[in-house]
């Protein structure tokens, strides 16, 4: 039976969020992938790629797993009720959950990470406590039928992850080598306790106002939740 997967699609979606598992996930055997969103309008990402949602809301039909990618767009969802609505109806019969990056905030405004174990970019995974998760540093987390993957690059780490658990290791090996994902960057800089303290002074300092705006919506998100 052919698994049905979908993406979460919105304007300053991060791209590399959503193709990284969308290459991983699609290269495997019958599976049906679908970019979800309210309207089918085209969806300009955080860097400017455009993307074309090929269903909406009211289209999507019962899905084995649901994904959340993250990028400058989720504080807007996190206050969408329409968004909100969505994942949690799909919460009620997915086998998955699932997130990459700030994805998880808006589980968490969804009130699918309440005492649950859950990670992010690692630039706001302080924020996971406000919404009820128990934030926990990880690459990758799995809480029952909840995955989570960190900041951005993870999105792959996760959606190997899955692509085991829904086949197997085997398969999940096979997919890893056709892609040739073997990492190996130049600099080892990619986590704040490795990268060189300007490095991180100077991350830090870019993320200041989304830290600030994200708090805020997260606070009225628990307010909301209870």
């Amino acid at each position: 039976m052919t698994l049905q997967i979908g993406f979460l699609l919105f304007p300053g979606i991060q791209q590399l969020d959503l193709t990284g598992p969308y290459d991983v996930l699609g290269s495997l055997p019958d599976v049906k992938l679908h970019l979800i969103w309210k309207d089918l309008a085209p969806i300009t990402s955080s860097t400017g790629m455009v993307f074309a949602p090929t269903m909406t809301y009211g289209q999507c039909p019962v899905l084995d797993v649901i994904c959340v990618p993250g990028g400058s767009g989720v504080g807007a969802l996190m206050e969408d009720p329409q968004t909100l609505d969505f994942l949690n109806v799909q919460s009620l019969t997915a086998r998955y959950v699932t997130s990459v990056c700030t994805g998880s905030l808006v589980l968490g405004a969804a009130g699918l990470l309440r005492g649950r174990r859950a990670t992010t970019h690692w630039a706001f995974h302080d924020i996971l406590a406000t919404l009820g998760a128990l934030p926990v540093q990880e690459r990758v987390v799995r809480d029952g039928n909840l995955f989570t993957g960190g900041g951005i690059t993870a999105g792959i780490d996760f959606a190997l992850t899955l692509a085991a658990e829904l086949y197997s290791e085997a398969a999940a090996q096979l997919v890893q080598l056709q892609l040739e994902y073997a990492p190996a960057p130049p600099f080892n800089a990619g986590r704040p306790d490795t990268a060189p303290a300007h490095v991180l002074e100077e991350a830090n300092k870019r993320t200041v106002e989304s830290r600030k705006t994200r708090s805020e919506i997260a606070a009225r998100a628990a307010t909301r939740l209870g």
